[in-house]
């Protein structure tokens, strides 16, 4: 009998060490998943530092003021309208309406004498040349819209006629060598009237 307790004692003593190595290997396999999932929440986190989102695009930047501007209206290809609004004062920025929304714009210099304004912010760019505008999203590489022109760059174009050349005036008369009097011009003498001869006298 006390050699059937020792064996029962022993087999529970292996039991029990054998579930605690396995509930030390699950832990273990466990870990790693952990880690897998940290790991991607932190790219997740830094993708979404890189890329904000639109929420937070546009609470980092309110709309500007558009209060004393003059206002610009574009029809464009495909019905779409894009709105500018410009202040005298200050020909470094406008403010632009597309979508919606209103965009504060800076004006970047150029070598074509184009008007480039841009809001890298929002990756918008409009450009604008005398015939149209166009509007372009720097992020996606992309237009947004394009032939956009206001109702003056609508209105077609009217050939001027040319006026005829005027024939030359006739040239003046020459003038005389220097130190030569002019002598004018004397017209052709008449021929004298034929003299009546004297009538003869008469004799008785």
């Amino acid at each position: 009998m006390p050699t059937l307790i020792k064996n029962t004692l022993l087999a529970c003593s292996l039991a029990m060490a054998a579930a605690t190595l396995c509930a030390a290997a699950s832990a273990n396999a466990a870990e790693p998943k952990k880690t897998v999932k940290a790991n991607g929440s932190a790219k997740t986190a830094a993708k979404s530092k890189s890329h904000p989102k639109a929420v937070d695009v546009v609470a980092s930047e309110p709309e500007p003021d558009i209060s004393g501007t003059t206002t610009t209206e574009f029809d464009c290809e495909l019905g779409n309208k894009v709105t500018t609004y410009h202040n005298d004062t200050d020909d470094g920025h406008i403010a632009l309406r597309w979508k919606k929304r209103l965009h504060r714009l800076t004006r970047v210099g150029t070598t074509t004498g184009a008007k480039r304004f841009e809001n890298p912010l929002f990756g918008l760019v409009w450009i604008g040349i005398p015939a149209k505008g166009m509007l372009l999203d720097s992020r996606l590489n992309r237009q947004l819209a394009n032939e956009c022109k206001n109702a003056e760059q609508m209105k077609p174009v009217v050939d001027t006629p040319v006026a005829p050349v005027a024939a030359p005036a006739a040239m003046p008369a020459a003038t005389p060598a220097s130190g030569e009097l002019a002598v004018p011009a004397v017209p052709p003498l008449a021929a004298p009237a034929a003299l009546d001869a004297p009538e003869a006298k008469k004799t008785n």
